[in-house]
């Protein structure tokens, strides 16, 4: 065969809860829950209209074991439409469903290959001139090299390597079955088809290793565009297109706010930003919007923050309707430096001086063994379980910083200065 046409997908994570729906007015909610499933049917689509010759999944087809059958059922009635366009699929488990993990289970569609989890398989094609090589997951926390025990490539076959990996371990992900890019040049391999990383990576281009990312962003953290790889083979050499199937696209949208003097001027520039957001297609957008940057509307975006919301909301409405869902509203400005003389006397003098002797004793604090060390601890705990963000790593020169914000906004409160008008 001349050409030959394989779909790469990973990380399905059917059924997988979203993380972070807060429902209100017109929000996509039930929509939003139903995405994974949304983003297989459109990959099942795009391999019929395609004509791939076979479609390999690289691990983490479900999320965990499954509440009830219907998981199930939906994934292998997607899996029987391939079968009847004649589109083999194999399959390995991953972290999320290896064998221990998913206790049911249902027959597979006669042209469906679940690799094995207790040694490598290698399903030959004999049609197709294919080698698809590849090992489940039999424990979750599957730490060994798997590729060590991945037989040789075939030489008179494609061979495609299927693993579910965290590769060296420098990709951010659990450290799962990780293995080294020379092994993987080892066995000779014409296409590594990767799982695990949820972002597209291309590892490397001879030969060409790929994570393909995941089908579907589930959270605020799964930014951007999702979906698989089609490689097409031309002589044996790959070449790869991707194929986009995200329903819901989750982005972050950051707003400068730092020239602005008002609310107004924050929510012209929060519009402009979520026009830019929405510019790409998708079906339903869900978007944390941050509003960033040291601004004379300090005080009435941290002080509003109910009414700030509801107007991104509206905003969003205003641009895309009930395709447009605000994730959260978050707002990581600051305030213009300089405007009060905290050495003086009067309210503000009073406050920098309290100021200076909290720095004093957060220096004092700063790595020694101080028995008041605990209620700091326990402080970061209990900000944690409010869903307030807390960065440990703040350094005693942020710390610093921050008191000086507090200190401001304090003195100007107390010291009976205007507060910033709204409009």
């Amino acid at each position: 065969m001349d050409e030959l046409r394989v779909l790469h997908v990973a990380d399905l994570h059917i059924d997988s809860p979203m993380r972070g729906l807060v429902p209100y007015d017109d929000a996509p909610v039930e929509s939003i829950r139903n995405a994974t499933r949304v983003a297989f049917e459109s990959i099942v689509v795009d391999a019929i209209k395609h004509e791939a010759h076979l479609v390999v999944i690289g691990g983490d087809l479900y999320d965990g074991s499954w509440r009830d059958y219907n998981t199930g059922i939906f994934v292998t009635n997607r899996l029987a439409e391939l079968n009847d366009a004649g589109v083999p699929v194999a399959i390995v488990q991953g972290n999320h469903d290896a064998e221990s993990v998913v206790t049911r289970q249902l027959r597979l569609p006669s042209k469906t290959r679940l690799l094995s989890s207790s040694k490598p398989e290698t399903w030959v094609l004999g049609e197709l001139g294919i080698a698809v090589h590849g090992q489940s997951y039999a424990e979750r926390a599957t730490l060994d090299d798997l590729t060590l025990r991945y037989p040789h490539a075939d030489p008179g076959l494609v061979n495609i390597g299927l693993l579910h990996t965290c590769f060296n371990g420098q990709l951010g992900h659990e450290p799962y079955a990780p293995c080294t890019l020379d092994g993987l040049r080892a066995k000779g391999y014409d296409y590594w088809a990767l799982g695990h990383v949820h972002s597209f990576t291309v590892l490397c281009e001879d030969p060409l290793v790929v994570f393909p990312g995941n089908l579907q962003g589930r959270n605020v953290r799964e930014t951007g565009r999702k979906g698989a790889c089609l490689v097409t083979f031309e002589d044996r050499q790959p070449n790869i297109e991707r194929l986009f199937t995200d329903f819901v696209r989750w982005e972050h949208v950051r707003v400068d706010v730092s020239e602005a003097k008002n609310l107004d001027d924050c929510l012209d520039r929060c519009r402009d930003e979520l026009s830019r957001a929405i510019a790409t297609r998708a079906e339903i957008y869900a978007l944390r919007v941050e509003f960033e940057g040291s601004t004379a509307a300090n005080r009435i975006l941290r002080s509003h923050h109910e009414h700030l919301t509801a107007e991104v909301r509206a905003l969003a409405s205003n641009l895309g309707g009930t395709a447009v869902w605000i994730e959260k509203v978050v707002v990581s400005t600051a305030l213009l430096k300089g405007n009060l003389d905290l050495s003086g006397d009067g309210v503000a003098g009073e406050i920098g001086r309290v100021l200076g002797e909290l720095q004093n004793e957060l220096s004092s604090l700063a790595g020694t063994d101080n028995p008041r060390l605990p209620e700091l601890s326990s402080l970061r705990s209990r900000l944690r379980a409010a869903d307030l963000e807390v960065d440990d790593a703040l350094s005693d020169e942020e710390l610093y910083e921050a008191l000086g914000d507090a200190a401001e906004m304090l003195a100007t409160l107390l010291g009976g200065e205007e507060p910033v008008d709204a409009n």
